[in-house]
C-alpha cells in the first residue's frame, strides 16, 4: 500500500482535517459524538478511492478534499443509523455511539451528517456531483429498506441479495469513483468505466464484509461477530448453504434465525454449517469475480501509478481480514 501513501498521503491527511472541521457544531452532543467517530478511525476506503480516481483523471485542484470528506460523512451517517437498526454495541473495535449516547442521539447526529453533506455539496456548486450523490443516497435508503423487508426470509435468492448489496453499499462506492471522474473532466466512456469500477468493487466489498461476519474475530473485524445473523440478515454464505443443506439442517437454521435469544452456541452451529457446505469459499470466489470485473473496467485507462494504486485497492478488498 506504499504506492497509495506516496500518491495521496498528504491529501488523506487534509481530508481528515476537513472531516474534523465540518463536524464542529454549537450543539455539544454533535461535537462529542463527532470526536468519538474520529477517534474510532476507520479504513477511509471511500475517500482513498475518490482521491485516486481524481488523480487518475488528471484533476489538479483542491475540490477533491471536500468531496472526499462529504463521502465519508455520508458513510459515517449510514453506520450510525445501521448500528441503531442492528442494536450493535461495537463499531470499529470501540463502543458504538448508540451504546454510549442512545439510539435517539445516534439517529439525529446521523441526520446532521447527511444534512451537512448536502450543504457542503451545494456550496461546491457542481450540479452533476450533487445529482450523483443524491441518486446514490436514495439508492442506499432503498437497499436498507429492502434488506429490512427480507430480514429472516430464508427464501431470499442470490439475485435478490446482490440487488440489496448493490443498492445499500455499492451505489455509494460507485458514486465516489464517478465523482473523481467528474472532477477530472474525462469523457463519458471513462466516467462510466469508473462508475462501473466502483459498483463492482462495492459489491465485492460487501460480500467480503458478510463473509468476515462468520470467519473473523471481533478484535480484528471491529464489530460484533454474528450480528448479521442476530438481526435476521440472510447473506450470501448462508444463502449458498441453505441451497445445499438437508431439510432438517435448514429447519435448525430457521429456528435460530427466528429466535430472539440465540446465543453464541447457536451462532457457532450456523457458522459450522456454512463451513461444511463451503458458504465462505463460495462467497470469496464470487467476490473475486466482481474484483476481476472491476479491474477490467479500468482497461480504458493508460498505465500509470494511479491505475496501479486502484488495482492494489481492488486486491485489498478480497485480501482484507477486517
Amino acid at each position: 500500500m506504499h504506492i497509495i501513501t506516496d500518491l495521496i498521503g498528504n491529501e488523506l491527511a487534509q481530508v481528515e482535517d476537513e472531516f474534523k472541521k465540518n463536524l464542529k457544531s454549537e450543539v455539544p452532543l454533535i461535537s462529542k459524538i463527532g470526536e468519538h467517530l474520529l477517534l474510532s478511525g476507520g479504513k477511509r476506503f471511500r475517500p482513498t478511492i475518490l482521491l485516486l480516481c481524481a488523480k487518475l483523471c488528471g484533476y489538479k485542484g483542491r475540490r477533491q478534499i471536500q468531496a472526499a470528506s462529504v463521502i465519508e460523512f455520508i458513510h459515517t451517517a449510514t453506520l450510525l443509523h445501521d448500528d441503531v437498526v442492528d442494536d450493535a454495541e461495537l463499531r470499529r473495535g470501540n463502543a458504538s455511539a448508540n451504546s454510549i449516547w442512545g439510539s435517539e442521539a445516534s439517529v439525529l447526529v446521523g441526520d446532521f451528517l447527511l444534512s451537512k453533506s448536502f450543504f457542503l455539496m451545494v456550496d461546491d456548486g457542481d450540479l452533476k456531483i450533487l445529482n450523483t450523490i443524491s441518486k446514490a443516497t436514495t439508492q442506499m435508503a432503498e437497499g436498507e429498506i429492502q434488506e429490512l423487508v427480507k430480514a429472516s426470509d430464508l427464501s431470499i435468492t442470490e439475485e435478490e441479495y446482490i440487488s440489496i448489496v448493490t443498492d445499500k453499499t455499492a451505489s455509494l462506492i460507485s458514486a465516489t469513483c464517478q465523482i473523481g471522474a467528474i472532477l477530472g473532466g474525462v469523457d463519458g466512456k471513462k466516467e462510466q468505466a469508473l462508475a462501473n469500477f466502483g459498483m463492482n468493487l462495492g459489491i465485492a466489498f460487501q460480500l467480503m464484509d458478510d463473509n468476515l461476519d462468520y470467519t473473523s474475530t471481533e478484535k480484528r473485524f471491529g464489530k460484533e461477530i454474528g450480528i448479521d445473523l442476530q438481526g435476521g440478515k440472510i447473506t450470501l454464505p448462508l444463502i449458498h448453504t441453505l441451497r445445499s443443506c438437508s431439510p432438517s439442517e435448514k429447519e435448525e437454521v430457521f429456528d435460530i434465525v427466528l429466535s430472539e435469544s440465540a446465543d453464541e452456541r447457536a451462532f457457532l452451529s450456523v457458522a459450522d454449517l456454512i463451513n461444511r457446505y463451503g458458504g465462505n469459499e463460495y462467497t470469496l470466489e464470487k467476490a473475486k469475480g466482481y474484483v476481476a470485473k472491476a479491474k477490467g473496467n479500468l482497461d480504458c485507462f493508460h498505465s500509470s501509478r494511479e491505475k496501479t494504486a486502484l488495482l492494489t485497492m481492488a486486491n485489498y478488498v478480497v485480501e482484507r481480514t477486517w
